[in-house]
């Protein structure tokens, strides 16, 4: 299952109404370091069923870049029932990314 796109019109819908814990990835086209990280989070998206991972392009959505102030990328946030639980900045590995969940 692939990484799901949100947008400022779907995010409450898809990240603080979800169900389950929810990774986001922000990230941009251009940048190197999010190229890496996406086979990453496509991996987890595929096989983790109980976690949601969805994906906001900064580029297209400043307005939730900025809502979460989001500096630099790569950055990886965690909500659990609506809530902001977690973040990371950079790339980092499957495993520290799983953590960041639990």
């Amino acid at each position: 299952m692939a990484a799901t796109v949100v947008t400022s019109a779907n995010f409450e819908a898809e990240v603080l109404k979800a169900d389950k814990p929810v990774i986001v990835d922000f990230w941009a086209s251009w940048c190197g370091p999010c190229r890496m990280l996406s086979p990453v989070i496509e991996e987890i998206s595929e096989t983790n069923p109980e976690i949601k991972v969805c994906s906001v392009n900064v580029d297209e959505e400043m307005e939730l870049a900025q809502r979460f102030e989001i500096s630099s990328i790569p950055t990886l946030l965690v909500f659990k029932g609506g809530q902001l639980t977690n973040s990371s900045l950079g790339v980092i590995p499957k495993a520290a990314i799983l953590d960041l969940v639990k």
